[in-house]
């Protein structure tokens, strides 16, 4: 493993245009970047961290703050997703990514006193609690901030479509005949949960269709469970409804088992609509009509958003809205006449 100054000597260039090279500096043409990173390959050159921090007065670390207050936190598929695609989009231009320890709290250390201790170049915040303080504090510091899947005006977000994706889901089941539709919402203290709640209601007044309390349900965090105790609420009621958008696909997994318990069948009996499009649904019966949102498109979104901020130094407050597409299988069908 070579130096610095051997790779100069390997390629033909001077030590400062290698830096730069290494570093991606705009003013280094992409060919001559090209030429310096296969030498470094070739050479298995890996640059001192160290050097490379005092130099350029960067950490080339991005800290990773996410909450599991709300249960679900990175187990979740669609959050899985995001990390992957912001992973690959930010290593790609040399950085690393730190992630906050669910410790913290009980070593006296907030999220922002520990990014700073490790002196990270940005952080992106994801799977969060807009009530949660640490949060708040961490949208309120000077450091540069891209939050993902909440909606603020005090920092640069990204997030899904979420009021268009519930007026896809709810017009799709009008277009099939049904009238009953009923929403098993996510809570609405999270954004993507009372975002969706209020699409559904949009497009049941813009369909001229009632919007029943009964047929409103509050699913609590997205899991399994919970979208199956929702389910058994709905197939309690004397009037039930013939057609249920579920505002995410893991609630939707629970609400097909609670309706094939009752002895009803998916979709013969009651449609389903779910919301993210993870991939275990594709392999449930019936294979379940969705929601896609797009996680490679938020995740590098999001990244060149954070990266952006981080090269200017300074913070910016700009809305990525990613768009969401209607996934139809096998859930849904026309309404019993």
């Amino acid at each position: 493993m070579g130096t610095i100054y051997d790779l100069a000597k390997k390629t033909g260039f001077s030590i400062t245009t290698v830096s730069k090279a290494l570093n991606n500096y705009k003013d280094v043409s992409d060919k001559t970047r090209a030429k310096i990173l296969q030498a470094a390959a070739e050479m298995d050159y890996l640059p001192n961290a160290h050097a490379q921090s005092l130099s350029t007065k960067k950490s080339w670390a991005i800290g990773v703050m996410f909450s599991e207050a709300n249960e679900v936190g990175m187990k979740h598929p669609f959050f899985n997703g995001i990390i992957e695609s912001f992973r690959h989009a930010t290593e790609e231009q040399g950085y690393d990514l730190i992630f906050a320890s669910r410790n913290l709290r009980n070593r006296d250390m907030s999220y922002l006193e520990h990014f700073k201790h490790r002196a990270v170049d940005g952080i992106v915040v994801i799977c969060s609690d807009r009530m949660d303080e640490q949060v708040q504090e961490l949208m309120r510091s000077d450091i540069p901030i891209v939050v993902v899947d909440m909606d603020s005006a005090n920092c640069s977000v990204v997030y899904s479509d979420n009021i268009e994706g519930a007026r896809l889901a709810v017009n799709y089941l009008y277009e099939l005949g049904h009238r009953k539709i009923a929403h098993i919402a996510g809570d609405e203290t999270i954004d993507a949960g009372a975002a969706r709640i209020k699409g559904y209601e949009l497009a049941m007044q813009e369909l001229n269709l009632p919007i029943r309390p009964d047929y409103l349900v509050n699913a609590g965090f997205f899991s399994v469970e919970e979208g199956k105790q929702a389910m058994e609420r709905l197939l309690e009621l004397d009037d039930q409804p013939t057609a249920v958008f579920v505002a995410g696909d893991q609630m939707a997994i629970g609400v097909i088992e609670a309706i094939h318990e009752h002895g009803f069948h998916v979709p013969n009996d009651i449609s389903v609509i779910g919301y993210d499009d993870i991939e275990m649904i594709q392999y449930i019966t019936p294979k379940l009509t969705t929601i896609r949102q797009d996680t490679d498109e938020i995740g590098e979104a999001a990244a060149e958003l954070l990266l952006e901020q981080m090269t200017a130094k300074e913070r910016l407050t700009e809305r990525r809205v990613i768009p969401v597409r209607l996934v139809e299988r096998a859930s849904c069908a026309p309404v019993k006449q």
